[in-house]
């Protein structure tokens, strides 16, 4: 059986080739009516485009690839179904590559990003240096940071200000009475988890106490449920429960929350606990979690819509830093 033609697509629609073209890799330039009718046809007679052959023409694909920090990580999760949507709306597919907060993983996925020659790129880096990012640009291929404020003026990014965020739990915290606080984080090696704690000390300093001696940091290697159990295994061990706990993200609480409540410590009664980034388990946990809310969603859409509308029109793009503000959620878990 012979491949249908873009030619029969046109006759069938009664447009020109030059539609249905358009309709198949531009379709917002595209009248909807007109888009409808290319679609049905192309439903209609079952036409399949070469994706191979019209990628090595153009120099790139209708793809676009989404290096992350951690997929098992809801927060991620629901930056990816933002990207994914207004991906899915201009005619893309998503590559995901996810990097585990490993450099070299990182890179492997870049990597394969320029090999598959994707339209663009959108990463939450794994790390400061933002050396391979700028060689993707040097390639050509456009690149917007997602959770990652950029500080060049030549590139765009989307974040949330976890400053502000920090600042805003431990504020919480104070406000409920809490004198000492302990901050559970994953490496500071991570801009999240130092940002948050930067909020956490100013949020302490402008309510009169010394951080140093009222906060304590306790780093964990993983930011997980898991990692977050042994954070409370450890401080019960240890017989020093602080008034109050800040995880860096609500894995991390979860986790914490597990094991305070085995190790028989109420909460909020004995200790508050406030998490960060407000995923849907938050809200049905044993103990429902007062957390920071990001518009996670929102990121990856926004995101994406910068990536296509710089890919789309190089001229007239303007980049944009985009820093969203982020929400305090109060719930069962704080007094």
């Amino acid at each position: 059986m012979s491949s249908v033609s873009i030619k029969e697509v046109a006759a069938r629609a009664g447009v020109s080739p030059g539609t249905v073209s358009n309709v198949l890799n531009r379709p917002e330039k595209v009248a909807e009516s007109t888009r409808i009718r290319v679609e049905e046809a192309v439903r209609d007679l079952g036409f399949v485009r070469h994706g191979s052959a019209s990628s090595l023409r153009a120099g790139h694909s209708r793809t676009v690839g989404l290096s992350v920090i951690d997929i098992g990580n809801p927060f991620f999760t629901d930056v990816a179904a933002g990207v994914e949507e207004a991906a899915s709306e201009r005619g893309y597919a998503v590559i995901l590559g996810n990097s585990s907060g490993d450099r070299l993983k990182e890179e492997r996925n870049l990597l394969v990003f320029a090999e598959q020659r994707v339209r663009g790129v959108l990463i939450t880096p794994a790390g400061a240096d933002l050396a391979k990012v700028d060689q993707l640009k040097d390639r050509g291929i456009n690149v917007v940071l997602v959770d990652h404020p950029a500080t060049r003026a030549d590139q765009c990014s989307v974040a949330v200000n976890d400053v502000t965020g920090g600042s805003l739990a431990v504020s919480h915290l104070l406000a409920a009475g809490a004198d000492r606080i302990t901050y559970v984080t994953g490496p500071l090696t991570i801009r999240q988890c130092a940002d948050r704690l930067i909020g956490a000390e100013r949020a302490l300093t402008a309510a009169g106490h010394d951080p140093r001696e009222a906060l304590e940091e306790l780093p964990m290697s993983a930011m997980n449920a898991r990692s977050g159990q042994q954070a409370a295994e450890k401080l019960i061990a240890e017989g020093r429960l602080p008034d109050a706990v800040f995880c860096a993200n609500d894995l991390l609480a979860l986790g914490m929350l597990r094991g305070l409540l085995q190790a028989g410590v109420r909460v909020p009664q004995d200790l508050s606990l406030i998490g960060y980034d407000d995923i849907d388990f938050a809200s049905a946990s044993a103990v429902s979690l007062s957390s920071i809310r990001q518009p996670t969603h929102r990121l990856g859409r926004v995101a994406t819509e910068l990536l296509l509308d710089e890919c789309d029109n190089p001229d007239s793009h303007a980049h944009q830093q985009i820093m969203f503000q982020p929400e305090l959620i109060v719930r069962e878990s704080t007094r």
